[in-house]
């Protein structure tokens, strides 16, 4: 075995968009697992938009990356050596590894994986976090009826993906938005939408207004949050009463900084938002995915079938080496990738 390993760290804190300059690739000792730990080799790692906050030294649910610090994130790999009696050498996991291509974590942040039930990059994506969140937050917040409008962005994304195909399968008329033409093909044609829109075609959130409200002649009725901006601008005048909107991110002001508190610019004001609110009588639930691990069970048993079946369908933009990760990292927060954004490590 090796005596050393590869990592990606935190070099410095982006002022705005990130840079390659803002990462550095590490050589460093191949880790010792100790008690109850187990060392993994990486084989994947996910690339995931909450991962630009981290890099920011603000306050927020989880603490930011150290300067120096290896880059957070979820990986898929192979056990090389185990001091645990729930995983032995050989079994495949999934677990917080971060971007490296060797990792040791204790034995129960671990998830055995079975590659017979689906591919191990599944765990990163539309069975992993990203399923769960737009499953749980679905169905939780989003309360979808048959019959209902549905609107989501970053459509196909591992998120929006699962949020368009479940309320698909559930009755409702599905309108995704992306950027650019491919990917609301995409929408449409791989994921069974029922209409995409292509937030680059518009100038301003009044152009992307006047084609939703075509799209969704009956109004919204839920409203899957992950983007911000312009998007959430052109959608709130069209929620129908008693409408839903769950919250899990907010991409488009990431790259502002500061978590979004520098972004500014939006031409939906404070007081016109809460009115919006307020009159049609809207339920806004923000979630933290972490926070709702207890219903992955739940979610895996319900999806995974349909997975393998193909009733839902994948899709998954993979970038070879390491090395790499960093600039693939910058695409995804510019919606350069299409599909789950995936590292193969090794």
């Amino acid at each position: 075995m090796s005596t050393q390993m590869k990592q990606i760290v935190l070099a410095s804190r982006p002022d705005g968009a990130p840079t390659p300059e803002n990462f550095r690739l590490e050589s460093a000792d191949m880790p010792t697992p100790g008690e109850g730990e187990v060392l993994v080799e990486v084989h994947y790692m996910s690339l995931d938009p909450y991962m630009r906050g981290r890099m920011d030294d603000a306050k927020s649910y989880a603490a930011p990356v150290p300067i120096g610090g290896k880059m957070e994130g979820g990986s898929a790999g192979k056990v090389i050596a185990s001091n645990s009696a729930h995983l032995k050498e050989g079994d495949m996991v999934f677990g917080p590894f971060g971007w490296a291509t060797h990792a040791v974590a204790d034995a129960k942040m671990c998830r055995k994986l079975d590659p017979e039930q689906a591919s191990i990059t599944t765990s990163l994506g539309v069975l992993g976090m990203p399923g769960l969140t737009g499953w749980h937050g679905l169905m939780a917040y989003g309360k979808p009826k048959a019959g209902e409008t549905l609107v989501v962005a970053a459509a196909t994304g591992p998120v929006g993906s699962m949020v368009g195909q479940v309320a698909k399968s559930l009755g409702l008329r599905v309108v995704g938005i992306a950027g650019g033409a491919d990917k609301c093909k995409t929408a449409v044609e791989h994921f069974g939408f029922d209409a995409c829109l292509d937030h680059r075609a518009y100038d301003d959130a009044k152009a992307l207004n006047a084609a939703l409200k075509a799209e969704c002649p009956k109004g919204i009725d839920i409203y899957f949050e992950n983007v911000g901006g312009k998007v959430l601008e052109a959608v709130i005048p069209l929620m129908n009463q008693f409408g839903r909107i769950p919250i899990c991110g907010m991409i488009s002001w990431y790259n502002a900084g500061g978590l979004g508190e520098k972004a500014g610019g939006a031409g939906l004001t404070a007081p016109k938002l809460w009115r919006t609110i307020l009159v049609n009588f809207l339920s806004v639930n923000g979630f933290i995915i972490s926070n709702h691990w207890d219903r992955f069970p739940e979610f895996v048993t319900e999806m995974a079938p349909k997975v393998a079946s193909g009733e839902i369908a994948v899709q998954e933009d993979i970038t070879e080496g390491l090395e790499n990760a960093p600039q693939a990292f910058i695409n995804l927060l510019t919606g350069g990738n299409v599909g789950k954004a995936i590292v193969k490590v090794g």
